[in-house]
């Protein structure tokens, strides 16, 4: 399995309080926050959930 970098590049306010926790169990709280995690299919399937808010690279 690889790593991914997740950047937040917008807000969280006026989400759903589904993507507010998602951004939370990333590891998000502010715009501009780089976090990496392990390609795992449960960080993927949380990183698809709010794929509008965040970028995500993939870390070689």
């Amino acid at each position: 399995m690889g790593k991914i970098k997740v950047t937040q590049v917008k807000s969280q306010i006026n989400r759903t309080l589904v993507q507010k926790r998602t951004l939370e169990a990333l590891g998000l709280t502010k715009i501009g926050k780089v976090v990496e995690h392990d390609a795992t299919p449960s960080i993927i399937g949380m990183v698809n959930k709010v794929q509008h808010l965040i970028s995500v690279e993939e870390i070689k």
